[in-house]
């Protein structure tokens, strides 16, 4: 047995075979898996490996996408047959809300190249006599998905990843984790069974590897607490039932040209069903599934399952009989009720380990058999190649900060598998675990009708609406009930004055002798002067956008940075961990995290200097914030009453405003301030969708849209904040790069009732161009907006192009960045 290695891969699943696969296929010939039990012994023997195409997530669209088609070049590789049967997947829909879900799902398919075909239900029954289909709207079919069988497919990635160099042992469990500075030093015991149990022995090794890669499943928190870190991957109940033969089906298949059924997935009824031996299998996502192994899985715990609870699925199963009535003869095979591991948001955690060196994570698979092909894949390339090629930002560990809990992993974990069914409105926020992080002034803000939404375990006002007003019920894929508040709100803004609460921006301190020419380094902008304010942007190794900050320039060295509220854990961790890389180089640095320490209050519009100027203190308060005194991207520390404010002239709507950074704890009387002084100018409060669609008149990127990995400034056509005169970060990998693609705004000419939301597909003629990255309503066009990414050689003014948007094509034409105020003269208009 080896005991020093380039990557030492832990847990024999299909996600983790797949990754030391792909490492060994990437170029890396020193790989070794390790697996306690048996390959496919945790939550793959028991899977019902469905690969399902669905999701609303780009990157994870692609991840799919690579599984479903490596899967089928594996027995050409191995000789061993995958198990995979191509027999499509058919997801049906009770309601027009339902084929709204699936024609936005279906636009963003189609930017990534995914086939699929909408089917009425006479299709349907047409193909498929054996389906009930007259309270259908229609359905959305996927011809080249289908479903594997979980051990195949892990033993033939097993057997490829051998063929490629990697040593496999099974019976081996990772005890304990230590770094060196150079490597890790991973403790293993050999496991031996006693009894029916498998047990640690006496025999144990040390292994050096340079790279680990965690893929430990329903161990997840034993991994995390080994490593000293946090981790929301908790297993949750799933319970899926096979049933004896159907003799209609039987007779069905024998009819000429009768092939197996797709899977068929009635999400309205939270069920998939598929065909298995003449027979069916049911599997549901019901209400009322627990977590298990909260604090870690029983040692007596191996190739396990929990009771069958019947009474908690009666319903879905119900609802199979009524779509497939048939299923109502079938007598009951055989259950399985396993743990399957879930995340928060259901997406995995994928990535670097936070705080860590050369720990990648690979945990968190609610969808495991789908996503481990594309998981090896781009994680291999993030090892070996230092980025993939899409943005793994939204599936990074680092999302969920040291504010998270057990008892919030495990209690939203249960949600998210309950709504792995619900509709999944762009505008749904969920309820579970809220709220936990509040700012002092949110019971003010819910008082006034504040509806709220989550980001990073914040809650933040969405819109006002009157008492009474459900968020709940005013969802829609369409323009929802909340729409014509947002509308008013961003008027408000455009016409008078708002104010909008932005606490949750993650806020970071660095200073000491060595920050500036750490920050010149790690940033690609010029720095600004003391006084001042830039926006820039970290780089990746790659050469792409890895963080956006806004930095306010305190002293000579030391900065203040504000980034996007959503991604605190995210940019401390890259931040830390250069500044540990550079100290040696520029001197000593420090660095903090402030966030909590500040709120922020940002005011905008064109009476906002007038609210200002009832409540600020100064000799001179009539010129304190005049152009002169106070210039359009400048940090002025002014009193607003009793409360020091550091404020910073700029505004993310594209008008006169501020930002008032505050103390937390005066965030109280400061709000009760603002709003007194407001009232007489009629200022209204803004939640973070109208801030959404005014950033996109005046063309202001975001991180986690526009913004991300896949990309750099320059294809973010980003060039005036990106200084070539001096050496950054990520330069020459950015300049090696090229423009492959382009950031561009647009004006839609949409539907009446809708606009869209950013994951729609462009078309240029016939020809598929790009995709959008935001989305929404322009109050100042009347028209809907949107920004997006689209081929080089047509990111022109003036160019017209045509988006998807409820299966049909609009028109949409490419606008001048800034195309509201493009001049900028109303931000920096005088007073």
């Amino acid at each position: 047995m080896k005991t020093q290695v380039k990557a030492l891969v832990v847990g024999g699943g299909a996600v983790g075979t797949s990754i030391a696969y792909h490492l060994a296929r990437a170029g890396w010939d020193d790989v070794m898996l390790l697996e306690r039990d048996e390959l496919t012994s945790g939550s793959t023997w028991h899977a019902a490996g469905l690969l399902p195409y669905f999701n609303m997530s780009y990157a994870t669209t692609h991840i799919h996408d690579y599984s479903i088609r490596f899967y089928k070049t594996l027995e050409e590789e191995t000789g061993l047959n995958a198990g995979f049967a191509v027999v499509g997947n058919l997801r049906m829909a009770q309601t027009d809300a339902r084929m709204d879900e699936y024609m936005l799902y279906a636009s963003t398919a189609e930017t990534c190249g995914v086939p699929y075909e909408f089917m009425t239900p006479e299709q349907i029954k047409a193909k498929w006599p054996l389906i009930r289909t007259e309270d259908l709207k229609g359905a959305l079919y996927h011809q080249t998905d289908g479903y594997i069988n979980p051990a195949d497919v892990t033993m033939a990635m097993a057997k490829g990843a051998r063929q490629r160099g990697v040593a496999i042992e099974r019976k081996w469990q990772a005890d304990a984790f230590h770094w060196t500075g150079d490597a890790w030093e991973v403790t293993c015991t050999k496991m031996v069974e006693k009894g029916g149990n498998l047990i640690p022995s006496d025999e144990q090794v040390v292994i050096t590897a340079e790279h680990v890669v965690t893929a430990s499943g329903n161990h997840a928190q034993r991994t995390a607490k080994m490593l000293g870190i946090k981790m929301p991957a908790i297993p949750v109940e799933h319970q899926f039932i096979v049933m004896d033969q159907d003799p209609e089906l039987v007779e069905y298949r024998k009819g000429e040209g009768n092939v197996e059924h797709p899977v068929i997935r009635d999400a309205d009824a939270q069920s998939y069903v598929r065909e298995e031996r003449g027979g069916w299998i049911l599997g549901v996502y019901e209400k009322d599934a627990p977590a298990r192994f909260e604090f870690g899985v029983p040692d007596s715990f191996r190739a396990d399952l929990f009771q069958l609870d019947l009474d908690r699925i009666e319903d879905q199963y119900m609802a199979m009989n009524h779509r497939i009535p048939s299923a109502e003869n079938c007598g009951l095979k055989d259950d399985f009720n396993g743990p399957i591991c879930y995340t928060p948001d259901g997406n995995p955690l994928v990535g670097p380990a936070p705080g860590l060196r050369n720990m990648w994570l690979a945990e968190g698979f609610s969808f495991g058999i789908t996503a481990a092909g594309g998981t090896g894949y781009y994680l291999a390339q993030m090892m070996v190649d230092g980025e993939a090629e899409i943005d793994m930002a939204s599936l990074d560990p680092k999302r969920y900060g040291d504010w998270m809990t057990t008892e919030f992993a495990a209690r939203k974990n249960e949600e998210a598998y309950e709504h792995v069914y619900i509709l999944h409105h762009p505008d749904e926020e969920r309820p579970a675990c809220r709220p936990l992080r509040t700012s002092p002034a949110y019971d003010r803000q819910a008082a006034r009708g504040a509806q709220f939404g989550w980001v990073n375990g914040w809650e933040r006002p969405n819109y006002f609406a009157p008492e009474g007003f459900s968020d709940h019920d005013s969802r829609s894929f369409r323009r929802g009930g909340w729409w014509q508040h947002a509308v008013d709100e961003a008027k408000a803004i455009r016409e008078g004055v708002g104010l909008i609460d932005a606490t949750a921006f993650t806020k970071h301190l660095v200073k000491g002798p060595g920050a500036t020419a750490f920050l010149d380094w790690f940033t690609c902008n010029k720095l600004p002067s003391v006084g001042r304010i830039n926006l820039t942007y970290a780089l990746t190794g790659a050469g792409t956008t890895r963080t956006e900050y806004t930095i306010v320039r305190l002293a000579e060295h030391e900065y203040y940075l504000v980034s996007a509220g959503a991604w605190t854990a995210y940019d401390s961790d890259y931040l830390r961990k250069a500044i540990e890389d550079k100290a040696p180089e520029f001197g000593y640095i420090e660095c903090h995290d402030v966030t909590t320490q500040w709120g922020v209050f940002a005011i905008a519009g064109p009476k906002s200097r007038d609210v200002l100027k009832e409540i600020v203190k100064d000799a001179d308060p009539d010129t304190v914030l005049s152009n002169k005194r106070f210039p359009w991207l400048t940090k002025r520390d002014i009193e607003l009453g009793m409360c020091p404010v550091r404020a910073i002239r700029v505004a993310y709507t594209g008008e006169l405003g501020w930002e008032l950074h505050h103390p937390i704890e005066m965030q109280n009387y400061l709000f009760d301030q603002l709003e007194k002084a407001g009232e007489p100018h009629g200022m209204k409060l803004v939640g973070a969708r109208a801030q959404n669609w005014l950033r996109q008149e005046k063309s202001y990127r975001a991180f986690g849209t526009e913004l991300g990995r896949d990309a750099t400034p320059l294809e973010a056509d980003l060039p005036r904040f990106v200084d070539l005169t001096k050496d950054f970060h990520g330069k020459q990998a950015m300049q090696d790069h090229g423009i492959k693609a382009k950031c561009v705004t647009l004006l839609i000419d949409g539907p009446d009732d809708s606009d869209p939301w950013g994951r729609e597909v462009l078309y240029h003629g016939e020809t598929r161009v790009g995709r959008l990255t935001s989305g929404g309503y322009s109050v100042a066009f009347g028209k809907s907006i949107g920004m997006g990414y689209v081929s080089p050689d047509i990111a022109e003014v003036g160019t017209k192009l045509k988006v998807k948007m409820h299966n049909q094509l609009w028109d949409a034409q490419i606008v001048e960045d800034s195309p509201y105020d493009p001049k900028n003269a109303k931000i920096r208009v005088d007073g």
